[in-house]
């Protein structure tokens, strides 16, 4: 089941990132930490209403962000971060229950939001040391755009992707 977030969500929430993290370094990704994401940027989330969950066995089986935040650097590779999109961005799936399409599911909600909202555009980005989703996202049909830099991220390289609702 995937649902809006709550408040009351945010332990289980920050549960999952706390599993997610250490397997995410040993792979060399170093984009989230013990600082990002937080329990304040769940929070924040959850008062934009932008926060999804998915749930399973009765837990918080992973989260992302459906928003319409674009980095300014999207343009790095030719994104026109003034035509509205929406932007996936924190999207984590406990290693509890992975293998289960979790994660394609909380993209395919994004969908269902951009469609809800009359938006024909969804990107998303994610650290040039993320194999999996860098994998997962053209199967989904997502485009590759490039490899950007963040000014808030020093010293990382993000990969952008985009699909088109046509």
């Amino acid at each position: 089941m995937i649902r809006l977030a709550t408040v009351n969500d945010i332990p289980a929430v920050m549960q999952v990132i706390h599993d997610v993290v250490p397997i995410m370094r040993s792979a060399g990704n170093f984009q989230w930490d013990d600082t990002y994401p937080n329990a304040q940027v769940f929070e924040d989330d959850i008062k934009a209403g932008q926060l999804w969950v998915v749930e399973a066995d009765g837990q918080i089986a992973g989260v992302t962000a459906i928003t319409t935040e674009q980095y300014p650097e999207y343009a790095q590779v030719g994104l026109d971060t003034s035509e509205e999109a929406i932007v996936t961005h924190r999207l984590a799936v406990s290693p509890h229950f992975r293998g289960r399409g979790f994660a394609a599911d909380l993209l395919y909600q994004a969908e269902v939001v951009a469609i809800d909202r009359g938006i024909g555009i969804l990107r998303i980005d994610t650290n040039s040391h993320n194999y999996a989703t860098q994998q997962l996202f053209p199967k989904l049909g997502y485009c590759l755009k490039g490899e950007i830099t963040l000014e808030f991220r020093p010293g990382l390289s993000f990969v952008c992707f985009e699909k088109r609702l046509d």
